[in-house]
């Protein structure tokens, strides 16, 4: 089956309100071929449960997946961790210092994403796919860049591949964000399948309520006895979980054993994630658990960032992890660390900067700022 080109025109607009910024009009996805020729090009595979109508994915849900594969140019002119989504204006977006396509193709069916997702892998000479998923408050676009960024900042070889479930791209839109959480679980299980299927392994990467969406998928293959799929997963990221302390104990109880490694980014600067514990009652979420002691019968790794402030567009700093120029160099520059994805990263805890604590069977690692060549 031949692939099915997206236009500039056809993936132009889209809004995304941003925190503490007021309504800023942002494009989606914009596509600029030309833009092949300025940043570096990152291969992003989608798969998404959005609907695609009037030449845009809109926040609507539907029960079947779509995949897209798309050149996602990472612009030169930027510090390590932003994303700086390209705009319509006068003259075009800055190719230098913004994020944008610069090609888009429907895959159509699932037989033809498996195709390409293999062969990709060939060409990049790996077995293991990075899946990233999204959080609250998320465009197509947005979730895309994010990927990318985060597949080129930490140099992951990994096939990159977003799950982009319905978001309602919007501040406002916590409720029904939650509520569209809960319905992405069984379009995650689908894609995880889909990627075994390819013969490729699986690295599972989610930020905030992305995380809760991890782990109810986790759950659901291990009450299905899915030990096909479970058995691929290489390791798990959660970025700044927004997932309640008891439902995330109940979800890693039912697990049992929890993919290694199994990291969780945390810190007390989070201000998204204070929020969130307000709304729902409590003082606390996984994502700013302040000490390891809550989780302390699971094998995790908790790294806290609680050092570090948040990049540029991370306001809220509720997601130091990954956008961070320090910690994104830190973790970048301890070749170790940079495989943690394939091995334990509770062997390398000595060679980050910080303390580290040991309870039970989890690690708490207080990362610190040191002084960068």
């Amino acid at each position: 089956m031949t692939h099915a080109p997206l236009t500039r025109r056809s993936l132009l607009c889209g809004v995304a309100a941003l925190p503490l910024a007021g309504c800023l009009t942002v494009p989606d996805v914009l596509i600029v071929p030309e833009a092949a020729s300025v940043g570096t090009n990152e291969t992003v595979f989608m798969a998404t449960n959005r609907i695609f109508a009037g030449g845009r994915f809109q926040d609507e849900r539907q029960e079947s997946l779509s995949f897209t594969q798309f050149a996602i140019s990472v612009p030169p002119d930027r510090d390590s961790g932003a994303v700086e989504p390209g705009r319509v204006r006068r003259g075009g977006p800055d190719l230098r210092t913004d994020f944008v396509a610069s090609s888009g193709d429907h895959l159509g069916n699932a037989t033809t994403f498996r195709a390409a997702l293999r062969a990709e892998a060939q060409r990049k000479g790996t077995r293991e796919v990075m899946v990233f998923v999204h959080g609250f408050n998320s465009t197509v676009g947005t979730g895309l860049y994010r990927t990318a960024q985060i597949r080129h900042d930490f140099e992951i070889p990994g096939v990159a591949l977003h799950y982009a479930w319905p978001s309602a791209g919007h501040p406002l839109g916590y409720a029904y964000d939650r509520d569209s959480a809960l319905f992405a679980r069984d379009g995650l299980e689908a894609l995880l399948t889909e990627v075994v299927a390819a013969g490729l392994d699986i690295v599972l990467m989610a930020h905030s309520l992305g995380s809760g969406v991890v782990m109810e998928v986790l759950r659901q293959l291990r009450i299905g006895g899915r030990d096909a799929v479970m058995n691929r997963i290489n390791g798990v990221i959660l970025f700044s979980p927004d997932i309640d302390v008891d439902v995330f104990r109940a979800q890693a109880a039912r697990v049992g054993h929890l993919p290694q490694p199994f990291v969780i980014f945390t810190s007390q600067r989070d201000r998204a994630l204070r929020i969130s514990a307000r709304i729902t009652g409590l003082r606390e979420r996984v994502g700013n658990l302040s000490v390891p002691d809550q989780v302390a019968d699971f094998e995790v790794t908790l790294i806290d960032v609680s050092a570090f402030e948040g990049g540029v567009r991370d306001p809220l700093n509720h997601f130091a992890g990954a956008t961070s120029p320090a910690v994104v160099q830190i973790l970048r520059e301890v070749a170790q660390v940079n495989n943690a994805f394939e091995r334990d990263i509770t062997q390398q805890t000595g060679l980050l900067p910080g303390t580290i604590l040991t309870i039970q069977n989890a690690t708490q690692i207080l990362l610190s700022p040191v002084n960068l060549r």
